[in-house]
């Protein structure tokens, strides 16, 4: 059983405290890998290379690389350039349902181990003062669709259909499920 720490190739806070609260050994290290999509790349390829492209990035005998992205009618929306742009998504997802796809990828001694999730999650209607007034926490700015499930972003969501922790952006059943194929098997004694 190996429990030597994992590099996880992400600067993002979320992932580091589902890692943290699983008690797994990690080291942050985050990456340089632009996000933009290529032609005709479907959602769920164009967070599968992201996130192994996010792994390959860093350098470490285990490194951990995710990507997550939101969906809404075959359309990603992005981490939104400014306030306006979080507006425009955030009412786009009003009363809806969209799609959170969270990619993972494990390198681990030269293998490469990949796995992915899907949430549907259906937001509640809001008008735009109560979007504007979300936007003003700045918590939409560096996410994905614009919004965090785990923070004030949780008024806007009626329910979800998956992964809590995928929607976070780490979906830990996954994540164990790929250290467990590598040879490193998750106890609770860390």
């Amino acid at each position: 059983m190996n429990r030597h720490p994992i590099v996880l190739a992400s600067k993002s806070p979320r992932r580091t405290q589902l890692l943290d609260m699983l008690r797994v050994p990690h080291i942050v290290a985050g990456t340089d890998v632009q996000e933009i999509r290529l032609p005709r790349e479907l959602p769920r390829a164009y967070a599968r290379r992201l996130a192994r492209d996010k792994a390959r990035a860093v350098p470490g005998a285990w490194v951990l690389g995710a990507d997550t992205i939101v969906v809404l009618d075959d359309q990603v929306l992005e981490k939104p350039s400014d306030a306006e742009d979080a507006l425009r998504m955030l009412t786009a997802l009003q009363g809806r349902r969209h799609e959170v796809i969270t990619a993972v990828c494990l390198l681990a001694d030269g293998a490469e181990y990949e796995e992915m999730d899907a949430t549907a999650v259906y937001f509640r209607p809001a008008d735009e003062a109560t979007l504007r007034g979300y936007i003003a926490t700045g918590e939409p700015m560096d996410k994905a669709g614009a919004y965090g499930i785990q923070g004030y972003g949780a008024a806007l969501v009626d329910r979800i259909e998956g992964d809590f922790f995928s929607v976070m952006g780490l979906p830990v059943r996954k994540v164990l499920d790929l250290l467990e194929r590598a040879g490193w098997r998750y106890t609770f004694d860390a």
